[in-house]
């Protein structure tokens, strides 16, 4: 596959049809623009007023001229209404057998969870299967907009909303948030990874197929590993690290590095200790510590993250405290 004129690779079944109809609009919209326009032209040049010249009487109206300027753009407007229609009932219309997902966004992030229990900040999917979307905000109007697939839906506080497409090729694409949301909207980003559908290959990057990566998923603690490497990857697999950074550096919220066991201020004028009681709560209810200089933003993780692995993040933030 290949870039089109204006869009990414195209990366399932209903880019063709989005794409199709895009550019048939498109050269048609070219085509009668470059023939009105040189029309025109010519009849500015060719009936302009002369000095001297009497201005003729204008001609009665021409019945098959204006048949023509009323039926073709009719006809080419049903076209278009056709073409469209199908391929919306198409999209809303979801298969039997369509794996689901969970996805719920909030300022500024997604989280994606899946029917083994698996949780990620990315969205993992199986090539050439169809995949549905039931979506959810906790705070404001988002949408969902993944660019390769063709694919666009408005995710809202209050209600659940869907959306489904099947991926054609393993790789990695784009996800955007296409509804303004916040300040830091621009950074609500994530990535759509599409594995093998097959249990017996590997991808030509060597990634593991789909089955493969939502069993290593829904366990992330591994046996024979230090506690906080296990952490480090539930962080990432939550999105914890779009909002927080191991570096020092300022993001939406403070810092992992060197926090553990620090005094911090809160909103309101209280201080805490940063330990394993303060880690647990501001994963679970965020909202009830806000750091002092920050906005009360992030997500309650209440019934989508496990205890065990609250003990590995605790084991993380400690392991960046020595650091």
């Amino acid at each position: 596959m290949h870039d089109s004129l204006f869009f990414q690779v195209p990366n399932s079944t209903f880019a063709p049809t989005v794409d199709g109809l895009y550019y048939f609009i498109f050269w048609i919209s070219v085509f009668f623009l470059t023939l009105i326009t040189s029309l025109m032209i010519i009849f500015v040049v060719k009936y302009r007023r002369v000095e001297g010249v009497e201005a003729q009487p204008s001609p009665g109206h021409n019945t098959l001229l204006e048949l023509g300027w009323s039926i073709l753009p009719a006809f080419l407007v049903l076209i278009i209404f056709g073409w469209g229609f199908a391929g919306y009932v198409d999209m809303r219309s979801p298969p039997e057998e369509a794996y689901e997902i969970n996805v719920t966004a909030s300022m500024w992030q997604w989280n994606f969870r899946y029917p083994t229990g698996a949780v990620s900040g990315e969205l993992h999917i199986p090539a050439q299967k169809p995949v549905k979307l039931i979506m959810q905000s906790k705070d404001v109007i988002h949408s969902l907009f993944i660019p390769a697939f063709r694919v666009k839906q408005d995710v809202v506080p209050g209600r659940y909303t869907g959306v489904w497409f099947e991926a054609l090729e393993p790789g990695t694409f784009d996800i955007l948030c296409a509804e303004y949301c916040g300040q830091q909207h621009s950074d609500m980003l994530s990535k759509v990874v599409v594995h093998n559908n097959d249990p017996s290959k590997t991808d030509l990057n060597n990634d593991p197929n789909f089955e493969t990566w939502l069993e290593d998923a829904s366990d992330p603690i591994k046996d024979n590993e230090p506690l906080y490497e296990s952490g480090k990857r539930i962080t990432e697999m939550l999105g914890c690290v779009n909002c927080h950074s191991s570096d020092g550096s300022k993001k939406v919220g403070p810092s992992f590095k060197g926090s553990f066991g620090t005094t911090r201020n809160l909103q309101g004028g209280k201080t805490v200790t940063v330990d394993e009681n303060y880690i647990r709560q501001s994963i679970l209810d965020p909202n009830s510590q806000v750091a002092q200089g920050f906005d009360p933003k992030m997500p309650s993780f209440k019934g989508t993250i496990k205890d065990e692995w609250i003990d590995a993040v605790i084991a993380y933030f400690k392991h960046l405290k020595k650091e």
